[in-house]
């Protein structure tokens, strides 16, 4: 008889597991670990839409012409050449969700799943951006920053940092379900982007950004092309942006206020302050020690108090009296996802060159 607590140990078993499990049938070994799947019942849940895949594909491969509904069985098989539809492509197992899906082989499933992006990302950007490694520092803003990016495919590394697990206070702003409480946030944005796209190569870093794993995190596997910086740790966001800048390597950071975003190009300009000179008054020996009397100081010069929303620096003044902490919107995290993406894929494209600090602001925008 199962049990609360026997389904609660067999959950636990599977809450570190973020990376799915693709299977080519054509491989002996590969296919062994199918047929296992399906006689253990491991896999709880088959999803099976080749052929309409395939369908589109052969629409992708064919925009000139206009066809019929009952020409695709002929243009499908014509595809397969023979092989069975059951065998072709590739099939991925999600141990956290049971599910099996049938799915393209990496080169024909990022033509159809992106297809839609021409031409406003060409193929040779899409090829070129299939390049890129970004690491993401903070998985509130950053969950909707990765996803985006996921989506868009602008990388075809990205890696993951945050120490912390999803708490309902958090479902404000992240998306997730309640079922994902208690779960690394590396974990849940790791698990939606292969649930998107399981040929985007992901690393996590669970214990959060730090000392010791910082250089693991920059150039394990290769240098970042680009460091997307949205914690709330005010050593790290500092700690992180002299790493960044030894390194030569660009930072995006989006504060979700007034859609502020900033870039820091120091692959371009390697002697720049970090912050655009913002803590220049806080730094000796080129670092700075964070304590409890500067720290405070330290961040309201970051985000510079005097140019932040009124509903922002009312909230700031709360913090610790009537609220626990600044407060961050659904809206304006999705905008950060949405705006950070897009200059992410300008600076990896060489489109953008320029530091400085910018606002989306929909407050002026839609001012009456």
């Amino acid at each position: 008889m199962r049990t609360i607590a026997g389904l609660l140990a067999s959950t636990q078993e599977l809450s570190q597991i973020y990376l799915p499990v693709i299977l080519h049938l054509n491989n002996p070994a590969d296919k062994q670990i199918f047929d296992d799947l399906l006689k253990n019942e491991k896999a709880l849940f088959v999803h099976d839409e080749m052929y309409g895949q395939l369908q589109e594909l052969v629409k992708c491969k064919n925009p000139s012409i206009k066809i019929k509904p009952e020409d695709y069985t002929t243009l499908v098989n014509d595809h397969l050449k023979g092989q069975a539809i059951t065998e072709y492509g590739v099939w991925v197992y999600y141990p956290w969700s049971r599910r099996l899906v049938h799915l393209l082989d990496e080169e024909e499933f990022i033509e159809v799943r992106t297809n839609r992006n021409q031409n406003k990302i060409t193929r040779a950007e899409r090829q070129l951006l299939s390049t890129k490694k970004i690491g993401v520092v903070g998985l509130s803003v950053g969950q909707s920053i990765a996803l985006t990016m996921a989506m868009e495919r602008v990388c075809g590394e990205i890696r993951l940092a945050d120490f912390d697990t999803a708490e309902l206070s958090n479902l404000n702003r992240i998306r997730t379900g309640l079922h994902n409480m208690g779960v690394n946030k590396t974990i849940i944005a790791a698990r939606e982007i292969a649930e998107i796209d399981p040929f985007i190569k992901v690393k996590i870093f669970n214990d959060g950004l730090h000392k010791q794993n910082m250089d693991e995190f920059f150039t394990g596997g290769g240098k970042l092309d680009l460091f997307i910086e949205v914690c709330d740790g005010i050593d790290i966001k500092l700690e992180s942006r002299f790493k960044a800048r030894e390194l030569q390597i660009p930072v995006v950071m989006d504060t979700n206020d007034r859609g502020m975003l900033d870039i820091e190009r120091f692959d371009l300009e390697p002697g720049r302050s970090i912050l655009h000179g913002l803590t220049d008054a806080f730094i000796e020996n080129n670092s700075i020690s964070v304590t409890d009397e500067n720290r405070m100081p330290i961040v309201m010069s970051i985000l510079s108090f005097d140019s932040l929303s009124e509903r922002m620096k009312s909230s700031m003044a709360e913090i610790n009296k009537t609220i626990n902490t600044w407060p961050q919107l659904a809206s304006s995290v999705v905008l950060g996802g949405a705006i950070t993406t897009d200059i992410a894929r300008r600076i990896l494209l060489n489109e953008h060159t320029h530091s400085g600090r910018y606002y989306v602001d929909l407050d002026d925008i839609f001012k009456q």
